[in-house]
């Protein structure tokens, strides 16, 4: 109701222009019982079902950083509902309204969740299924200097691999998907991970398909051979790293900024001038507390 109270709604505004497309990205919707309930992404999680999965055995479910329903259930799936509304335009020329909730697509985007429900991949409590920690074979583990391995040799012929690696003999363990024996597997494979560092874990596995990767910190990632080939991870011009934009087109690739990150309303005022807005006027909106500056050679 915020854009309403400033006379600028949809109804408003797509009578100016029937084209306009206009996406309202909230965490509970537009509609229901919770739709001007304040919420985090913890709660949208909640309310998706998908929170209920989260988690090891007999803890408490887990919430993934805000990585899931804000950016992902939010973000990502608000903007894939422009384009699918900028696609339809094209052929109709009529905008419309999106109702992005963060519930709904978090849910949406854990389909797979539902869709297999009856395959037998969920049918156990949380903790004790074939993805979500239960299994010795999609794990991390901790190696002799405190680092970690990620472990995901899910099919038989990776899974070989893995026990080879291990310096295991196949024919003395139990079935791969004996579920039964999974508790003692991960004992088993913890006590040998923790045997090795992580760069000697990477040097038996690397050239292999056993599905096994270092768990690198934010420190490494841009060191990393594979990352290091792909240029996947850039600096800014004050040595900061962060990820190059992805995914990665052929013809019309991203090209980031390699300058700091601005500070909130360091180009308030130059924006506002380039759009035509007088100084005087800036000045008012300043005073109204309608915005704000940050950059301290702001002249008003």
């Amino acid at each position: 109701g915020v854009m309403e109270k400033l006379g600028l709604g949809p109804e408003v505004l797509l009578q100016e222009n029937p084209r306009l497309i206009y996406a309202r990205l909230t965490g509970f919707g537009q509609k229901g019982k919770y739709a001007k309930s304040a919420g985090h992404d913890i709660n949208y999680l909640a309310l998706s079902g998908v929170l209920s999965k989260l988690g090891r055995k007999n803890e408490n479910p887990y919430a993934p950083v805000n990585l899931l329903a804000d950016f992902a259930g939010g973000g990502v799936m608000c903007a894939m509902g422009i384009v699918i509304a900028l696609f339809e335009r094209a052929r109709s020329g009529r905008g419309q309204v999106i109702d992005a909730s963060m519930v709904e697509g978090v849910a949406y985007l854990s389909s797979f969740l539902w869709k297999t429900k009856n395959l037998g991949l969920w049918s156990r409590p949380r903790g004790e299924n074939l993805l979500d920690s239960g299994a010795p074979f999609y794990e991390t583990y901790r190696t002799s200097d405190g680092k970690f391995m990620a472990v995901g040799a899910i099919e038989p012929q990776f899974y070989n691999q893995l026990i080879k690696g291990l310096g295991l003999n196949i024919d003395e363990l139990p079935s791969q998907m004996s579920s039964s024996d999974w508790p003692e597997m991960k004992k088993k494979f913890a006590s040998i991970f923790a045997q090795k560092t992580q760069a000697e874990w990477c040097s038996i596995f690397d050239s292999t398909d056993a599905c096994v990767t270092p768990v690198l910190s934010f420190d490494d990632v841009d060191s990393h051979q594979h990352n290091k080939e792909r240029s996947s991870f850039i600096k800014n011009d004050q040595g900061e790293i962060s990820p190059r934009p992805a995914p990665v087109l052929s013809r019309t690739p991203a090209v980031p900024s390699r300058k700091r990150e601005p500070f909130i309303g360091e180009h308030t005022e130059e924006i506002l001038l380039e759009y035509g807005f007088t100084k005087q006027e800036i000045a008012k909106l300043y005073s109204d507390k309608a915005i704000e500056f940050q950059n301290p050679k702001a002249n008003l």
